[in-house]
């Protein structure tokens, strides 16, 4: 078996959003141009696969029809806004929403399949903030949700993880499994409030799927320590009680210190630690079986040097990080401390956190 697939198509720049939007198709050019500078297409350990374009039967495992349609109506008659705020489509963004489903479902299969160990995909739209009826925050069609359903009806798996790392709560893909118990959502993310008003502490899942919601909202300016210690307390213990059969990682590079949209300040450094524990996770309880999703992440300095860096470290391939961390203020700490406490408290019928 081969160990890493890198899924990628200059199709993705076909979606348009427009001169100013954070979301463009410069940030995924900035990524391939990083990691091809790095050589990591190079290395036998990776290998690009192009992606396979996905049904619409595929769209509504999650999406409802009338949604689907609707995005297809706007982008034929031209494209423009799919939500009051900032979801821009342009006449191919159908197609290319089609291709990040796909290049999701194309990720799933291989590694199901053991052609390889895991994958990340690099597409785009991203997919997160899209929920079973209406776009949000830049989301067209949820690929990481639509792939977790995939999962369960084509191969039958009763224990899926998504990993949701973006800077923002993933408020879609927690409303499609809020009351499933087969998909276990776990977000770390800023402070939820101003958007997308999701993602809070008590929000823990309902019906069958009451405690398989689990948020971490960080405050403002949480640096690396807070991270990996919400991970080391939070996210470990708990996915090690789960045991997952599958990872899928909703891998947001907005986190970093220097991105435009995002308010939390980890480094370079922090990705690659977080991800050596997603695949040390993925290793231990489910055959290494891991796909990360490109969700958001705008720093055009930045944004190569996080996604090449995941890619080394899924691929266990080398590559030098250059980045300093932020320093957390004091008040900082002791707002995520409080956090963490408070996320124990509620969850402690459901998972053994200390």
């Amino acid at each position: 078996m081969r160990r890493t697939a890198l899924i990628f198509s200059p199709i993705y720049y076909r979606h348009n959003t427009g001169k100013r939007h954070p979301e463009s198709a410069k940030r995924l050019h900035a990524m391939i141009t990083e990691i091809e500078k790095a050589a990591l297409l190079k290395n036998e350990k990776i290998q690009l696969v192009k992606p396979e374009k996905a049904k619409t039967t595929d769209v509504i495992l999650v999406h409802s029809a009338e949604y689907v349609n609707l995005v297809k109506a706007v982008c034929k008659s031209g494209g423009g806004f799919l939500d009051l705020q900032d979801t821009v489509v342009s006449p191919e963004s159908f197609d290319v929403a089609l291709y990040a489903v796909g290049g999701t479902l194309k990720a799933i299969n291989l590694v199901m399949e053991e052609k390889f160990q895991n994958v990340f995909a690099l597409v785009r739209p991203p997919g997160h903030h899209a929920s079973r009826y209406r776009a949000c925050g830049f989301c067209v069609f949820n690929n990481v949700a639509v792939g977790a359903e995939y999962l369960r009806r084509k191969y039958g798996l009763k224990r899926i993880l998504i990993l949701d790392i973006d800077a923002h709560h993933g408020n879609g893909t927690q409303e499609i499994f809020y009351s499933t118990n087969n998909v276990l959502y776990i977000s770390l993310h800023q402070d939820p409030t101003d958007f997308p008003g999701k993602g809070f502490v008590d929000e823990i899942g309902e019906n069958e799927g009451i405690g398989y919601s689990v948020n971490i909202p960080l405050p403002f300016g949480a640096g690396d320590q807070v991270y990996l210690k919400a991970m080391d307390e939070v996210v470990e213990p708990i996915v090690r009680q789960y045991a997952p059969q599958f990872m899928l990682v909703s891998a947001g590079l907005d986190g970093h210190y220097a991105d435009p949209v995002a308010s939390l300040s980890l480094s370079t450094l922090c990705y690659s630690h977080v991800y050596e524990r997603i695949v040390k996770l993925a290793s231990e309880k489910c055959k290494g079986k891991l796909v990360s999703v490109l969700e958001g992440g705008y720093s055009l300095k930045f944004v190569g040097k996080i996604s090449a860096t995941i890619l080394s470290k899924m691929s266990e391939t080398s590559y030098n990080i250059t980045d300093y961390r932020q320093k957390t203020s004091s008040n900082v700490n002791k707002q995520a401390e409080k956090v963490l406490c408070n996320i124990k408290a509620v969850l402690k019928d459901f998972w053994n956190l200390r």
